[in-house]
């Protein structure tokens, strides 16, 4: 027990006395004790992992916490596999379907890739190996991230010209710029023979042939861009521009009611049919241009709108009063 006394004999007195250790002689005993266990410690060690062949129950502990967390990892893969799938259709029927109805452009890859790649960011994983799966996870969270930030921002571009649709529609160039039974088709949209030359050449709209005189309709909602005349090109035309990317062009107009900054809407009078320029005829060059390319204006408005249905789509303006012609003074 604990604080017990020891006894001595004494040779001399032939007594018993309390027996005192030196603290030098309790400090090497309480040495050789821990020693001993360290020892003892190995022993055990030894006997219990090399011997029996087990594990130490924090090892064990430890092996089983890294399970549960290879199998949280694995779990988390597995949903951004499936978070990155979904990610991809909705990128596919983003360019594909929702931009193109608004006449938007597709978000390059190259823009939804932006920030990824280029630096190893995860170097520190090199270190360790074993630990190859956490960069795995972290690498596609990071990317997944990345990817759903841009297509957020498209889907906000979708959302806010959505809002405008009613507004876009009235713009688009789709009501036929002339009355299609007082006029015919007389030159399609792309490579034809030049008129004049006879060479190949690609014609950048239509034209629709019809009488000097013939009203000319803006096409869509727009502003006037530009109102001019070139002699050996269009002749009078006037540029309209609709927004939302779309104008239009109208052509060897023998004159034309609008100037430059002039506010138009759908089925306003703009112009009529003329021969000026270089032109062989009365006839009317229109142009449908998107996004500072020409496309084939056939592709945008109905062929079959005509009479009474398309007479109440338009507004004619009064023909300009003619001057008075001055009589020739009679010779007395």
């Amino acid at each position: 027990m604990f604080g017990k006394k020891k006894y001595k004999l004494n040779s001399q007195t032939l007594a018993y006395e309390v027996y005192k250790s030196s603290a030098k002689k309790r400090f090497y005993k309480g040495l050789f004790v821990f020693l001993m266990s360290i020892v003892a410690f190995q022993a055990y060690y030894v006997f219990y992992v090399k011997v029996l062949k087990l594990e130490l129950p924090k090892t064990i502990h430890l092996k089983q916490k890294y399970v549960n967390l290879s199998s949280k990892l694995e779990v988390m893969e597995q949903r951004f596999g499936n978070s990155s799938r979904a990610l991809l259709e909705l990128q596919m029927r983003d360019n594909n379907v929702y931009r193109p109805i608004f006449g938007m452009e597709e978000v390059s890859s190259d823009l939804r890739n932006s920030g990824i790649g280029g630096t190893d960011n995860y170097a520190r994983y090199n270190l360790v190996p074993e630990v190859a799966s956490y960069r795995s996870v972290e690498q596609m969270a990071d990317i997944l991230y990345k990817k759903a930030f841009v297509q957020s921002r498209s889907f906000d571009e979708v959302e806010e010209l959505a809002h405008r649709a009613d507004q876009m529609a009235m713009c688009v160039p789709a009501l036929p710029p002339v009355a299609l039974e007082a006029t015919r088709l007389s030159s399609y949209f792309g490579y034809r023979s030049d008129p004049f030359s006879g060479k190949p050449r690609f014609h950048q709209g239509i034209d629709l042939s019809g009488n000097r005189g013939e009203p000319i309709y803006c096409t869509g909602n727009g502003v006037v861009e530009k109102v001019g005349f070139e002699f050996h090109g269009y002749g009078n035309y006037v540029i309209v521009d609709h927004g939302f990317g779309y104008k239009t062009r109208y052509a060897h107009l023998q004159y034309s009611y609008v100037k430059t900054g002039d506010v138009l809407s759908r089925g306003e009078q703009l112009g009529v049919m003329g021969n000026s320029g270089r032109s062989k005829g009365p006839h009317l060059h229109y142009e449908v241009i998107y996004r500072e390319n020409r496309v084939n204006p056939l592709n945008y408005y109905d062929s079959n709108l005509k009479g009474a249905e398309y007479r109440g789509m338009v507004k004619q303006k009064p023909k300009p009063p003619q001057q008075p012609k001055a009589k020739k003074k009679k010779r007395k």
